[in-house]
């Protein structure tokens, strides 16, 4: 990951909307929001951990007890976390995001019982006993494991998690370990179909945007002699909101049917006009009079800060490898863009 230096390198308008991402009260909301939201969650949800740092550490390694009810639900809040559907305020919502059906199908086998000891030759799983404990003898825990741990390492190996400073231990079950692979080389040697299904499934999430912007860096210089078909307003909307995609792609912004509509509410509802100036375009409504201005202020501040789009897109991808930024960040570009 590269070393920024934020104070030297991040134009203003960008470090605006970064300081805003840590205010006290977007964290307040933020709260409020999942509290009227619990009912949507899988059981104990809130207590999973949402990113790999809230895993124990061993010996320079991650270590994941995917026995474990949180710890195998949090396998999946990483994934959510890491999907692009599933990153606004109202994630849990999100019925475009097919991921949801896992964590969801795994919390009802939890509060059903379904995955604890069948055989009661053992507490694990059982609410008089260790509920949190998910029984290897179980149908319902062992098929489980290959809709968690599997997408888990093949998420992994797409690498839409990132450069991991430490390796991934997932633990054996106490007994019958042949049945199950635990890392990214073992489930390719035993699941070879079902790793690369979803390994490729993950890489599509992370070339999505990377692909996006790819496009509008060649296209922008190769149609420069259309812009002057264009007024000057649109001419000006149009170079903005291709640098302004290059932001919007650092924080994986969720393109999912929902939000992607909500966001476009923002937009100009017609070609700019000589004259037009956000945000006092009088047949605009105050939100598509803010996006405008936001998008164009954004390009500015680029520009006059030298292009400084490179190192700040790294620092907002760093930012937002933070599940709780990363949705406020979300968040901000649907409420104010």
């Amino acid at each position: 990951m590269a070393n920024i230096s934020l104070g030297r390198s991040i134009c203003p308008l960008a470090l605006f909307l970064l300081t805003t991402l840590t205010c006290g009260a977007a964290l307040a909301q933020e709260a409020q929001g999942q509290q009227k939201e619990n009912n949507a969650f899988p059981p104990l949800w809130h207590l999973a951990p949402g990113n790999l740092e809230d895993y124990p550490r061993e010996r320079n390694r991650i270590v994941i007890n995917a026995w474990s009810y949180l710890e195998r639900l949090g396998m999946y809040k990483i994934l959510i976390n890491s999907s692009f559907s599933s990153s606004t305020s109202h994630q849990h919502r999100d019925a475009s995001n097919i991921l949801w059906g896992l964590p969801l199908q795994h919390g009802w086998q939890f509060e059903t019982g379904r995955l604890a000891d069948p055989t009661d030759a053992t507490t694990c799983g059982h609410k008089d006993g260790d509920n949190l404990c998910i029984s290897v003898q179980s149908w319902w825990a062992c098929m489980n494991y290959y809709l968690a741990v599997i997408p888990f390492l093949g998420a992994l190996d797409s690498g839409i998690l990132g450069e991991l400073p430490y390796e991934i231990e997932i633990l054996p079950p106490d007994g019958h370990r042949a049945d199950f692979c635990h890392s990214i080389a073992e489930c390719r040697a035993q699941a070879p179909n079902v790793m690369s299904a979803w390994r490729d499934f993950f890489k599509v999430l992370l070339h999505m945007w990377e692909a996006h912007v790819y496009s509008i860096v060649f296209a922008l210089p190769k149609f420069q002699n259309r812009l002057p078909f264009l007024s000057s307003s649109e001419s000006s909307f149009g170079v903005a909101w291709a640098t302004a995609v290059h932001f919007i792609a650092a924080t994986r912004f969720p393109t999912d049917q929902n939000t992607t509509n909500h966001f476009q509410t923002g937009l100009p509802p017609r070609m700019l006009q000589e004259g037009d100036k956000a945000p006092f375009i009088p047949d605009f409504t105050p939100v598509q009079n803010r996006m405008v201005y936001m998008i164009e202020t954004l390009h500015k501040a680029n520009e006059k800060s030298g292009r400084c789009s490179l190192p700040i897109v790294p620092a907002l991808e760093s930012l937002t490898e933070d599940s709780a930024i990363w949705t406020i960040l979300v968040k901000k570009f649907s409420e104010h863009l």
